[in-house]
C-alpha cells in the first residue's frame, strides 16, 4: 500500500504542492475572523444538576458575577478635594457604556420617612460635589453609621473603602468589556496617581479580561519560542539552513491550518486552545525528524534521491500513521468530558494533529524531490559520534545487564507507587496564576477586607406565594444569615432582611440601635412605607425576590478556599440550612460561581481521568491492529505507563495537586510518548524479516537505526514543552514541566526497557 502511496505523490508532487498552497491562503484568510473567549467556560454538562440549579437561579434573580470591584486603603480618605475626586471618579465609571450601576461609600443612599406620604424617600447621601470640609465631615458621619453599608462597602477597621460597578450582560460576554476595563483602569489610574495610593481590583469581568490578553500575548509568545527552539535544535542536528527553514515552513502551515479550523468551527481562543498552535509546532516536528533522517539514512546507502524518497515513504509511512493516531487520540478522548471547553480543544487537536500527518507526508517528499541532493555536512548527523556512543551504551544495557535495568525499573515502579498515595486534589479560582501576580494578591486584599468575593447564592422557596415577607420567615432567614456568617470563609449575606431592617432603621428616623427586623405590630406600617416608595429599594427587593415573593435569594461572598473545602462547606451549609428551613417544606438551593467553579472541576477531574483511560485502550487497539500479537501490546504499553506513574510520583513528592490543568499531562503525554514505541518496533518488524527471525539481533538493529530519531525528538519535546514553564499561568507552567519530565522518561524507558523486554 505504501509503495503505491509514495508513487502517487512523487508523480504528482506539483498538483500536491499546490493544493496545501491553495488551502494554506484560503485557511489564513479564515484564521482572521479568531475571537478570544470572553465567556466563562461551560465545566459542567447542561444536563448536570448543579448546572440546572445555576440556569433556574440566573432565570429568577438574574446574572451574577458580572460585578467589578476596586478599592484603596487610605486612614485619611476623608479629605474635601480627595472626596470630590473619588465622587467625580465614580460619576465618570457611572456614565461609561455597559456600567448598569455603581455603588460606593459616596454613591449610597438613605432612607427617609415622609410622613405625610406615608414612603420612604430614597435620597443620595453625598452630593455630586461638597463644598466644606464639615459638610464632608457631617455626611461622613452619616454614611459611616449606617450598618447596611459596613463590610460592604467599607470597612472602617481597616480603613478601606470599596467601589463596585454591574457591568451588563451584554458588554460582559463580548469583546466590548475589554475597552470597558481600559476605560475603568484609566479612570482609577488619573486618581491613584495624583494621591499616590494603591489601587486594588478584582471581579470576574476584571479577572476574564486580564487573563484573556494574558493568555493573547502568551499565545504569541509561545510560538515565537517554540518555533525559535526548535529551529536551533534542528539546525544543531542537520547543519542545514535549508533544511531547518523547510521543516518551520511546514509548521508554520500546519498552524495556520489549526487556527483556520477553530475559526470556521466557531471555536474561540480560551487558555486551552491558545495552547495548540505552539503544541503543534512540538509535536509536528518529530514528523519532519523522522522522514528526514529516513530520507538521509536511504540516500547515504544508494546514493539515489527518488528512490530514497520513495523508501522514506515506504518505511516511515505506515509507523507515522500510526504514532501520529496514537497522539491525535490522546487528545480527542476530551471529547468524552462533555465538556465543552474540552470538547473543543480534542477536538481541534484531533483534527489538527491529523492535518499535520497528512500535510508532512505530501509536502516533505514532493518538495525534497526538487532540492538538491543532501551534501556529506547535511548527512554528518547519521554519524554523530556522541550519540552513536550514547546507542552503543544502550545497546550494552540491553543485552548485558536486563537484570540490572528489570530492577531498576521494579523499585522506581514501588517508588512511583508510594508517591502517588501522596497526591492530592483541589483547585482555586485563581490557582493558576502565580503568587506574585497582581490578580491573586489584590483578590487576597478583597478576602482580608471584605471576606471573599466569590458570590454563593442560597435560594429558597416556599412553595406558595407571598411568604416572603411574613415576620416568621423574615426572623428564620435572618437566623439563618447570622448562622452562616459567623463561619470566616463567609461575609454576612445581601437579602431582603438587610433592606427590611433598613427600613426600620429609616422608621425610627436613623437610629442605628434600630437596624433590626421591625415587631410585629410595626411590619405592616413599614411595609406599606416600602411599597409606596420608588427607587432604590424596590430595585433592591426585585433583585432578590420573585415576582410572586415566593422565592428569596441570599447573597454571601466566599473567599476562594480551594474545591476539596468547598465540596465539604457545600455539604455543611445544606445541614445548616435544613435545620431552619426543613427540606420537606421548602425547596433549597446553593449555588453560584463559587459552586459552579468547583462542581465543574471535580467533574473535570473524574471524566479526565475517564478519558485517560479511553486512550490507553485506544492506543492499545491502534498497537494490536499493527502487531496482531496481545504480548507485544503489553511490552509496547509498559514503557509508556511507567512514565506516567513517575510523573504522577512527582507530583506526589513535591505536593502538585492533580487539578484540571495537571490531569491533561497524562492523557497528552501518553499520546505523545508512544510514538516512538511506534517507530522503533515497527524497525523491529521490519528486521525480523531480515534476519530470519532473530529477536536479538533485530532489537539490536532497530535501536541502531531508531536511536538517533528518538533521541533528537525527545530533545525537540522537552525544550518545546520547557517552554511552557516560562508562562504566567501556573496550570499551563505545570503542564509543561510535567510533560517534559514525562517524555524524558518515556525515551529513557523505550530505549532501553523495551528493547530489554523484547
Amino acid at each position: 500500500m505504501w509503495t503505491k502511496i509514495a508513487g502517487i505523490i512523487l508523480r504528482n508532487r506539483i498538483a500536491f504542492i499546490a493544493g496545501v498552497l491553495l488551502g494554506t491562503i484560503f485557511m489564513g484568510f479564515q484564521a482572521r475572523k479568531i475571537q478570544m473567549s470572553y465567556e466563562s467556560a461551560d465545566l459542567l454538562p447542561k444536563t448536570d444538576s448543579a448546572y440546572l440549579d445555576y440556569t433556574r437561579f440566573r432565570e429568577t434573580f438574574g446574572q451574577e458575577g458580572n460585578v467589578m470591584v476596586f478599592a484603596i486603603q487610605d486612614s485619611g480618605f476623608y479629605q474635601l478635594n480627595k472626596t470630590n475626586d473619588w465622587i467625580q471618579m465614580g460619576n465618570d465609571i457611572k456614565a461609561l457604556q455597559g456600567v448598569n450601576a455603581l455603588m460606593s461609600i459616596t454613591h449610597t443612599f438613605n432612607l427617609q420617612k415622609n410622613t405625610d406620604l406615608k414612603k420612604f424617600e430614597v435620597l443620595p447621601i453625598f452630593p455630586s460635589h461638597i463644598e466644606t470640609q464639615a459638610e464632608l465631615d457631617s455626611l461622613a458621619y452619616v454614611a459611616e453609621h449606617l450598618p447596611f453599608y459596613d463590610g460592604m462597602l467599607i470597612n472602617r477597621d481597616k480603613h478601606t473603602y470599596n467601589m463596585m460597578i454591574t457591568v451588563s450582560a451584554e458588554v460582559m460576554n463580548s469583546p466590548a468589556r475589554v475597552k470597558l476595563v481600559q476605560d475603568v483602569l484609566e479612570i482609577t489610574k488619573r486618581f491613584t496617581e495624583k494621591y499616590h495610593l494603591k489601587m486594588h481590583y478584582s471581579g470576574m469581568p476584571y479577572i476574564r479580561v486580564i487573563n484573556a490578553e494574558n493568555i493573547k500575548g502568551e499565545m504569541y509568545m509561545f510560538i515565537a519560542l517554540s518555533l525559535l527552539i526548535t529551529a536551533i535544535i534542528l539546525y544543531l542536528f542537520f547543519r542545514s539552513f535549508r533544511i531547518v527553514g523547510f521543516c518551520v515552513g511546514i509548521i508554520g502551515i500546519n498552524v495556520i491550518w489549526a487556527i483556520g479550523f477553530m475559526a470556521m468551527m466557531g471555536i474561540k481562543i480560551t487558555l486551552l486552545t491558545a495552547m495548540l498552535p505552539p503544541l503543534l509546532i512540538v509535536i509536528g516536528i518529530p514528523n519532519c525528524v523522522y522522514m528526514v533522517n529516513k530520507y538521509h539514512a536511504e540516500y547515504v546507502r544508494h546514493g539515489n534521491k527518488i528512490k530514497a524518497l520513495q523508501r522514506m515513504i515506504q518505511k516511515v509511512g505506515n509507523a507515522s500513521l500510526l504514532s501520529n493516531l496514537t497522539t491525535a487520540a490522546g487528545f480527542a478522548t476530551f471529547i468524552i468530558t462533555s465538556s465543552q471547553i474540552l470538547v473543543d480543544f480534542g477536538l481541534i487537536a484531533f483534527i489538527s494533529i491529523s492535518t499535520v500527518f497528512f500535510i508532512c507526508l505530501i509536502l516533505i517528499p514532493s518538495v525534497f524531490s526538487y532540492l538538491p541532493v543532501p551534501d556529506t555536512k547535511q548527512t554528518k548527523h547519521l554519524y554523530n559520534p556522541f550519540i552513536n556512543k550514547v546507542i552503543d551504551k544502550l545497546i550494552y544495557l540491553v543485552i548485558n545487564r536486563r537484570h540490572t535495568v528489570y530492577y531498576i525499573t521494579i523499585v522506581l515502579v514501588i517508588a512511583g507507587i508510594f508517591g502517588i498515595t501522596l497526591m492530592k486534589t483541589t483547585g482555586y479560582m485563581v490557582d493558576d496564576l502565580k503568587e506574585t501576580d497582581p490578580i491573586r494578591q489584590d483578590l487576597s486584599f478583597f478576602e482580608s477586607n471584605f471576606d471573599g468575593l466569590m458570590p454563593l447564592e442560597v435560594t429558597l422557596d416556599f412553595g406558595k406565594p407571598n411568604q416572603v415577607f411574613k415576620l416568621s420567615n423574615l426572623e428564620k432567614l435572618d437566623r439563618l444569615n447570622t448562622e452562616l456568617s459567623q463561619d470566616p470563609d463567609l461575609s454576612r449575606a445581601l437579602s431582603v432582611v438587610e433592606a427590611a431592617k433598613f427600613a426600620n432603621q429609616a422608621y425610627y428616623n436613623g437610629k442605628a440601635s434600630y437596624y433590626k427586623l421591625p415587631s410585629n405590630m410595626t411590619k405592616n406600617f413599614i411595609m406599606k412605607y416600602v411599597m409606596e416608595s420608588t427607587g432604590g429599594m424596590n430595585a433592591m427587593a426585585n433583585s432578590f425576590v420573585d415576582s410572586t415573593m415566593q422565592k428569596v435569594r441570599m447573597n454571601f461572598r466566599v473567599k476562594d478556599i480551594g474545591t476539596k473545602k468547598m465540596e465539604a462547606k457545600e455539604d455543611s451549609l445544606y445541614k445548616k440550612i435544613e435545620t431552619i428551613f426543613p427540606r420537606d417544606k421548602h425547596d433549597i438551593s446553593v449555588t453560584g460561581s463559587s459552586v459552579i467553579f468547583f462542581k465543574g472541576n471535580q467533574y473535570l477531574i473524574k471524566n479526565l481521568f475517564s478519558s485517560l483511560a479511553l486512550a490507553i485502550v485506544l492506543i492499545a487497539g491502534f498497537m494490536a491492529w499493527m502487531f496482531k500479537s496481545k504480548r507485544m501490546v503489553l511490552i509496547a504499553l509498559v514503557p509508556n505507563v511507567i512514565p506516567q506513574i513517575i510523573t504522577a510520583a512527582v507530583m506526589g513528592y513535591f505536593g502538585i495537586p492533580i487539578k484540571a490543568s495537571t490531569i491533561l499531562v497524562f492523557s497528552v503525554a501518553f499520546g505523545i510518548s508512544v510514538d516512538n514505541t511506534i517507530h522503533y518496533l515497527a524497525k523491529y518488524r521490519q528486521e525480523l524479516q531480515g534476519t530470519n527471525w532473530s529477536i536479538r539481533s533485530s532489537a539490536v538493529l532497530a535501536l541502531q537505526e531508531t536511536g538517533q530519531s528518538m533521541i533528537y525528538n525527545a530533545i525537540i519535546l522537552f525544550f518545546g514543552f520547557g517552554i511552557f514553564a516560562l508562562s504566567d499561568f501556573g496550570g499551563t507552567v505545570a503542564l509543561g514541566i510535567l510533560v517534559s519530565i514525562t517524555l524524558l522518561a518515556a525515551m529513557l524507558s523505550n530505549l532501553i526497557l523495551l528493547p530489554s523486554l523484547l
